[in-house]
C-alpha cells in the first residue's frame, strides 16, 4: 500500500543503507498528519493548528509565543476594547498576482463568521474597511482573545473565493497547492509572489498515512519526516533521527463537580456524589505519580501535566505541586471523614462508597493506558475507579455524571474560559463537569474584557490561583491533569527544522508552523 502511494513521487529520503543526500535538492516528502476533512479553506478551520501554508495571517507568534506581524504592520485597540484597527502591508500579493487589500480581510472574517466550522467569531459585530490597507474590527464587547483570530485565520481572496476554494486555494502564503490526490497526498510548491522569507524547499509532498504506514515509509527511506506515536520511539531508523517536541497537548481527568440529582434539558444525568467531594479530587491529584505516567506510558516523551496551559505565557507556575504522595492523599481523605468501615479496602462516607467510573474513548490506546494506570495508583487510597472504554457518542451522553479522560491544548487562552467558566457548563465538551466558582468567573470575565494580552494574562493566572481560591489543585481541583504528550517525528538526519515552539493539541499539522525555516544541513 505504501509503495502504491509513492508511485510517481521522487525519493528525497534515505535508503536503509544511505546516510547522506544531495543537500542542494529542494524537495521534501512528509507524512506528518491526516488529510484535512474540509480541505484548505481557513473559513472552515484550516490552519488553526499550524501554518495555513497557502494563506497569510494578519499576526503570528514567534518561537517564544510573542506576537509579531505577518500580513499586518501593526494594530491598535480602542480604549473601550471594542474596536481593533489593523494596518496592512502594501506589498502582499495573492498567488494569482492580485494584491491583498482590506476588502479581502473584511470578506475573510465575514465569511468565517457565517461558516459552519470550528471557528468562533460570535464576538464580532462588523468589519469596516477604512482604506485599502486599514481595517477595523468592531466587537460587541471587549474580548482579549480576539487576538487569536488575528493570529490564526488565513486571509482568503474576495475576487476568487467560491464553492471549490477548499480544493483549489488561492492565497498569499509561502506555498501554493498544485496537486491533491484525495486520500493519498498533496503536492505544494513555493509561491513566487510571497513577500516574506523565501523557503528553501520549493516543492513538498504531504502523504496521508496512518502511523503504521508512516513508520514503514520512514524505515524504507521514502519520507524525510514521519509523525510517530511513542510506542515506535525506541526503534532506530538508519538515516533518521528522533525529534521530540514539547507540547501542551494534554490529557487529564474531568471530574463531575456537582452532586447528582439534576438533568440537562435533553435528559442527561448531571453530577456525581463521589467526585463532588473536594477531598476525593484533591487526594487523587496528589497521589498520582505523573513522572511514572510519562516514563511508563509515554516512553519518557512528555511532561507532567498541571493545567490546560502548561508552559504557555498564561500558566500560573504557582499551581505546580508535589505528587506521587499516597500518604498525603490518605490524610486528605481521613480529615474529610472517609473511612474503611467494612474492611474491604474501599473508603466510605455517609453510606457512600468511594467508587466511580472513568470513561475514555475506546479507540485511544494512550488514554486507555493512562486510565488504567491512574486507577492502579489511587487504589491504595481506598478509592475504586472503574475504567470503561466507550465511543464518543456514548461518552457525550454520560460525561456530565462520570469522570472522563479528556484531551485539550491550545495557544488560545479562551480554552481556559471554555473549560472553567460557569457560563460554559454543559456546553459541548467544555465545562462538562458543571464547575462553578464566582471568584473564578470574575477573573475569567476580566481576562476577556482586558484591552491587551498582558493585562489578560494576570487574570488568567488569578483564575488558576489567587492565593485563596482558583480552579487549580490548590483551589477547587475540578480536574486531575496528568501529562503533556511530546510530539514525535522521525526526521532525515540532514534536515534542519529550525527552532520549534511548544505545540498545541495534535489536530492539523502543527509542525508546519515554521516550514519556511527548514533547510538541509551540510554534513
Amino acid at each position: 500500500m505504501v509503495l502504491l502511494l509513492f508511485a510517481g513521487c521522487s525519493n528525497s529520503g534515505n535508503s536503509g543503507s544511505e546516510k547522506h543526500i544531495d543537500t542542494t535538492k529542494d524537495e521534501l516528502i512528509l507524512a506528518v498528519g491526516n488529510e484535512p476533512e474540509t480541505g484548505f479553506d481557513p473559513a472552515l478551520g484550516w490552519g488553526q493548528y499550524g501554518s495555513p501554508l497557502f494563506q497569510s495571517t494578519l499576526l503570528k507568534r514567534d518561537h517564544d509565543l510573542n506576537v509579531t506581524y505577518d500580513a499586518a504592520t501593526g494594530y491598535e485597540v480602542s480604549d473601550n476594547g471594542k474596536v481593533w484597527t489593523v494596518k496592512l502591508r502594501d506589498d502582499v500579493v495573492f498567488s494569482d498576482g492580485k494584491p491583498l487589500r482590506a476588502e479581502d480581510v473584511q470578506f475573510t472574517y465575514e465569511t468565517a463568521l457565517t461558516s459552519d466550522s470550528v471557528l468562533d467569531l460570535n464576538i464580532l459585530d462588523k468589519v469596516v474597511v477604512k482604506d485599502p490597507v486599514t481595517v477595523e474590527f468592531h466587537l460587541y464587547e471587549a474580548n482579549s482573545t480576539f487576538l487569536h483570530s488575528l493570529l490564526t485565520l488565513g486571509i482568503i481572496p474576495k475576487h476568487s473565493y467560491g464553492d471549490q476554494y477548499a480544493e483549489n486555494p488561492i492565497g498569499s502564503g509561502p506555498y501554493k497547492l498544485v496537486q491533491w490526490d484525495k486520500g493519498q497526498q498533496i503536492i505544494i510548491e513555493s509561491n513566487p509572489n510571497y513577500y516574506g522569507k523565501r523557503p528553501f524547499f520549493k516543492r513538498i509532498t504531504f502523504l496521508f498515512l496512518n502511523e503504521d504506514a508512516a513508520f514503514a515509509a520512514a524505515k524504507a527511506g521514502q519520507v524525510d519526516m514521519a509523525y510517530i506515536p511513542a510506542s515506535f520511539s525506541k526503534n532506530e531508523v538508519p538515516g533518521m533521527v528522533l525529534e521530540s517536541i514539547q507540547s501542551v497537548d494534554n490529557r487529564g481527568i474531568m471530574f463531575p463537580y456537582v452532586s447528582s440529582g439534576e438533568k440537562t434539558d435533553d435528559g442527561q444525568e448531571i453530577g456525581n456524589d463521589v467526585t463532588a467531594d473536594i477531598a476525593i479530587r484533591k487526594a487523587i491529584n496528589v497521589a498520582i505519580d505523573r513522572d511514572a505516567l510519562v516514563d511508563g506510558i509515554l516512553e519518557g516523551y512528555g511532561t507532567p501535566g498541571y493545567s490546560a496551559a502548561d508552559g504557555l505565557p498564561w500558566f500560573n507556575e504557582e499551581t505546580k505541586f508535589e505528587d506521587g504522595d499516597v500518604n498525603a492523599g490518605k490524610e486528605i481523605l481521613a480529615k474529610a471523614d472517609w473511612k474503611d468501615k467494612n474492611g474491604d479496602g474501599v473508603l466510605e462516607k455517609d453510606g457512600l462508597k468511594a467508587a466511580f467510573t472513568l470513561l475514555y474513548p475506546a479507540s485511544d490506546v494512550t488514554r486507555q493506558s493512562l486510565a488504567i494506570a491512574v486507577a492502579d495508583m489511587v487504589k491504595p487510597l481506598g478509592i475504586t475507579i472503574n475504567v470503561e472504554g466507550k465511543s464518543w457518542d456514548e461518552i457525550e451522553n454520560l460525561m456530565h455524571s462520570n469522570a472522563v479522560m479528556m484531551g485539550w491544548g491550545s495557544h488560545d487562552p479562551i480554552e481556559i474560559y471554555n473549560l472553567f467558566s460557569s457560563k460554559m457548563a454543559g456546553m459541548d465538551y467544555y465545562n462538562s463537569g458543571f464547575y462553578s466558582n464566582p471568584k473564578v468567573d470574575e477573573y475569567l470575565e476580566k481576562a476577556l474584557l482586558s484591552k491587551n494580552e498582558q493585562e489578560a494574562i494576570g487574570y488568567w493566572k488569578k483564575a488558576q490561583w489567587d492565593g485563596a481560591t482558583g480552579f487549580s489543585l490548590k483551589g477547587d481541583a475540578p480536574w486531575a491533569w496528568l501529562v503533556n504528550i511530546d510530539h514525535l517525528y522521525l526526521v532525515n538526519e540532514n534536515l534542519n527544522i529550525g527552532e520549534q515552539r511548544i505545540q498545541p493539541h495534535g489536530h492539523g499539522w502543527p509542525i508546519t508552523d515554521n516550514l519556511v525555516d527548514w533547510k538541509w544541513d551540510e554534513k
